[in-house]
């Protein structure tokens, strides 16, 4: 009987097609890379990773290819995370619902509802939810479309698991230094801008008085222009000062500035605050830059 998610109980993988038999980890870049629709090489030793020792963080694998999800699990394992796997789209979001993750790993191209539809249907139950896209879909309007419902981030396969990992945990460090109430502490408390407030500490969002409703990194990155209004920033910048990456896909910021002046701006097609400057990147023009610590 093919159980459609399960989550793993130990450090032991638990899919119920024993068939499969047990994969082991590369060792290193040379053999990591894991082929869409092909066997990942195997290593004798493989990588062990310490990520939060102090924190149980769950993570949730949607693919419907048991190769990809067995060796997906396999590393993150070894960062020390819990880990379960859901074999397609229902089954996902009745696995978000239920075991509550910390983290979703979705492939775009599942049987049923697929990885889209589940991305939307997760950002509307749970916002704050990080979810990173798998797929074999490389295409940049594929690209676009997935972090446009919502992706905090994008991977096109063949990748490499111990990349995966990398930007997992820098996904997963900003979500979760948010929720320890430490990831804003070098902004003040509150920040405002004409009919724009920013409350950092109970990472709340208003406008004209209405709460806006705002993904983790939609508020990350508005916290962060507003804090420094008049600058202009490369996507490079804000890669590496709101995202935390030294490197990734520049359309990841083209299209989190795009969704949040969806949000913000009277008119998204004409903005007046989140700039664009040509050559350059983008900038926060304010209406009366006040930042105050009540």
């Amino acid at each position: 009987m093919k159980v459609p998610w399960r989550p793993s109980s130990s450090n032991s993988f638990l899919w119920p097609m024993a068939a499969w038999g047990r994969l082991r980890a590369p060792t290193n870049e040379s053999d990591s890379t894991l082929r869409s629709g092909n066997e990942p090489h195997e290593a004798s030793h493989p990588i062990r990773y310490a990520a939060y020792p102090d924190l149980v963080t769950r993570v949730l694998i949607v693919d419907d290819d048991p190769t990809v999800a067995e060796v997906v699990m396999s590393y993150f394992e070894r960062a020390g995370m819990q880990v379960a796997s859901a074999s397609d789209g229902l089954a996902a979001i009745t696995a978000a619902t239920s075991w509550r993750p910390d983290l979703v790993l979705l492939d775009l191209m599942l049987p049923g509802i697929d990885g889209l539809e589940v991305c939307r249907r997760l950002r509307a139950a749970q916002p704050d939810l990080p979810v990173i896209m798998l797929t074999a879909r490389g295409a940049e309007e594929d690209r676009v479309i997935g972090l446009e419902v919502g992706a905090d981030d994008y991977v096109t396969k063949p990748f490499s698991p111990r990349e995966l990992v990398l930007r997992a945990q820098s996904v997963l460090r900003r979500a979760q230094g948010r929720s320890a109430g430490d990831r804003h502490d070098h902004l003040p408390d509150l920040l405002r801008d004409g009919d724009i407030e920013i409350d950092t500490v109970g990472h709340r969002t208003t406008k004209r008085g209405q709460e806006l409703s705002l993904t983790t990194r939609e508020f990350d990155l508005l916290a962060f222009v507003m804090a420094n209004p008049g600058r202009a920033f490369s996507r490079d910048d804000l890669m590496r000062d709101v995202w935390e990456w030294e490197y990734g896909d520049k359309s990841t910021v083209t299209v989190h500035v795009r969704r949040l002046r969806e949000k913000i701006e009277d008119d998204p097609s004409q903005p007046t605050r989140l700039v664009t400057v040509w050559g350059v990147g983008y900038r926060w023009d304010p209406v009366d830059a006040v930042a105050t610590t009540p």
